[in-house]
């Protein structure tokens, strides 16, 4: 059974984490390749380059990552469960 308060935190830490590597990206690089699109359309709210749109863009991610890690929890030890039994 997979600890779903580990999994949880540790996937909601990182979309926020890849969320502001992808920012310093954007701060890097030419504005061609920027991901700014991708950014505005996936985390509602959030636009580039301003204090409270990188804030929003933080926790989206983060709430993303926990998201993922409840639905993969759930369905992980659910499966895990019927399996053993």
């Amino acid at each position: 059974m997979l600890d779903t308060k580990v999994i949880t935190w540790s996937l909601g830490l990182f979309g926020a984490l890849t969320f502001v590597v992808c920012v310093l990206y954007g701060l890097i690089v030419p504005e061609t390749l920027h991901m700014t699109g991708f950014l505005e359309q996936i985390l509602p709210g959030f636009t580039w380059l301003t204090l409270p749109g990188f804030f929003l863009g933080t926790i989206e991610s983060f709430l993303y990552g926990v998201y993922a890690g409840l639905a993969y929890c759930t369905i992980h030890n659910a499966v895990a469960r019927r399996a053993a039994g």
